[in-house]
Formats: C-alpha cells, sequence, structure tokens
C-alpha cells in the first residue's frame, strides 16, 4: 500500500485563527470578487520551515475545488521556477487576494483596500517575522505592491529578506490574445525577466533543500519548466490528476452560470475503467 502525504490544515496558531477569522463580501464585495466560492488561503509549510515566500493574486478554477491556491499552469510554472533555486518543499505561497477576481480591473479597484491588506498583512507577519524566509517572490505587479504595502508596516519594517517582483507566470497568456507569435515573444520576455531574478535570489538562499548549479530558462517553456505540484502540498485523498494542468474549467450558457459552474473532468489517462 502506498504512502500518501498531504497538508493536515490550519491546525496550529496564528493560523487556526486566520481561517477562523476571515472577511467576506463585506470586504470582497461579489461584483468584483467570486465570494460565493469561498476563500483560498495558501499552499506549502506553515511549520515555520520555508524559505522562499511566495505572493501570487488570486485563486482560479482549480485552486477553488482543490483548497489550494497556485496548482494549475501557474502553480506548476511557479513550482519549476523555486525548483531552479533549489526550493523543492521549502516554500509557502499566498495570494494577494483571498477570493477569485472576477472582470477585468477588479484586482486593480482593490490593490489598496485597507481591509484587504490588513487581513493579508496578518498573514504576512505570521510568515515573516522572525522567521528563517531568505526570499519573497511577488508574481505580477499586484502581488509586488501587496508586499510593498507589507514593509511599509511597523512589522515589514523589521524584515530583511530578499525580494523579487517577477512577471506573472500566465501573463503571456493573458496578453497574447490567442496569437502565437505574441505569445512566443511574451513567453520569451517573461522567462528573460525570471532569469535576472534566479540570478539576484539564489545568492541569497543560502539554505536550498538541494544545491545545484543555477541553470538559465531558454526562449520557451520545456515541459521540465513545469514542477509537479508535490502530493504533500494538498488535503488529504485528492486524487492524483487535480496535481495535473488541464481539469477544471469555467462554463455556462449565460454569464450568471458560467460564473455559478465549474466542470470538472477527470483526465483520459485518469480513468481506470477505460
Amino acid at each position: 500500500m502506498a504512502s500518501h502525504p498531504f497538508d493536515p490544515g490550519y491546525v496550529q496558531e496564528p493560523f487556526r485563527s486566520l481561517c477562523e477569522d476571515y472577511p467576506g463580501a463585506e470586504t470582497y464585495p461579489a461584483e468584483d470578487f467570486r465570494v460565493e466560492w469561498g476563500p483560498v488561503f495558501h499552499r506549502g509549510r506553515l511549520d515555520g520551515s520555508a524559505r522562499v515566500v511566495v505572493i501570487g493574486q488570486d485563486p482560479a478554477q482549480h485552486e477553488a475545488i482543490t483548497r489550494r491556491i497556485l496548482v494549475g499552469a501557474a502553480g506548476q510554472r511557479t513550482q519549476g521556477f523555486l525548483a531552479k533555486l533549489g526550493i523543492e518543499s521549502s516554500y509557502v505561497l499566498v495570494n494577494t487576494f483571498l477570493y477569485s477576481v472576477f472582470g477585468q480591473g477588479g484586482g486593480e479597484r482593490h490593490a489598496d483596500d485597507p481591509a484587504i491588506a490588513a487581513y493579508r498583512n496578518r498573514w504576512l507577519d505570521a510568515l515573516l517575522v522572525g522567521s528563517g524566509v531568505e526570499a519573497v517572490v511577488a508574481l505580477g505587479r499586484l502581488a509586488g505592491r501587496a508586499f510593498q504595502a507589507w514593509k511599509d508596516t511597523p512589522a515589514g519594517q523589521g524584515v530583511d529578506v530578499a525580494f523579487e517582483r517577477v512577471t506573472h507566470p500566465t501573463a503571456p497568456e493573458s496578453g497574447a490574445g490567442g496569437d502565437p507569435e505574441r505569445y512566443a515573444e511574451a513567453v520569451a520576455a517573461m522567462l528573460r525577466n525570471w532569469n535576472g531574478a534566479l540570478e539576484r535570489l539564489r545568492p541569497a538562499v543560502r539554505y536550498p533543500d538541494v544545491d545545484r548549479d543555477l541553470v538559465p530558462y531558454g526562449e520557451a517553456l520545456a515541459s521540465a519548466d513545469y514542477g509537479p505540484i508535490p502530493e504533500r502540498d494538498l488535503p488529504a485523498g485528492l486524487p492524483e490528476w487535480m496535481r495535473s494542468r488541464a481539469w477544471a474549467d469555467r462554463r455556462g450558457r449565460t454569464p450568471d452560470l458560467k460564473r455559478a459552474s465549474i466542470v470538472v473532468t477527470v483526465p483520459r489517462a485518469a480513468r481506470p475503467w477505460m
């Protein structure tokens, strides 16, 4: 019988209290956030062993089902980025927004909301103050703003860590508009950005999980640049295929039905009856 490590959840303080006392629609208005799918808090180590903190943007459909952030394509590209630093388990990931952003501009409109920042800063306090974290990576501009806002707090001013804001892992898809040439150019630009960040971060991560030479990205994403999501990062009992990249989608005949629906499909390779 195979062993199946899993994330036990939010059983220790201060994370237990953070998950008992989270903001809802009074802080995240429903016209800009998918509050109906609930908050998604984190992924990774909450036991003090993290060396790198990653700040993402918001959970999407895969995250709403698995109840952990950054598990789809963006998460697997992030996992590959961390692996180049020698970080394979000593990380923790949180998001700028606790709920999925709905519509264009929702994140921008609430980038500086005091109530959103106040709760997010409690997480950053818990993860960074008095910790062994050596580096923080922000995925995209809003994540970078979130970290800098925390750095301006009294707690943040007392923490000295390396920091890099990098291009969001799925920015090429967002910006290319389905044009293959534009997509290839955007990926190449993203990977150049990531290579520069890796070069600056590598000396700061003094205690990686694996001591390996830094191998930069090429001009295009290779299959090896997608790191697998470890089983230990997810709640107990989730099937292996939920750590793959494409099994959940928002669908509906009307905007209301599309917002209210996530279609989950077991990948063909994971169907034991076939």
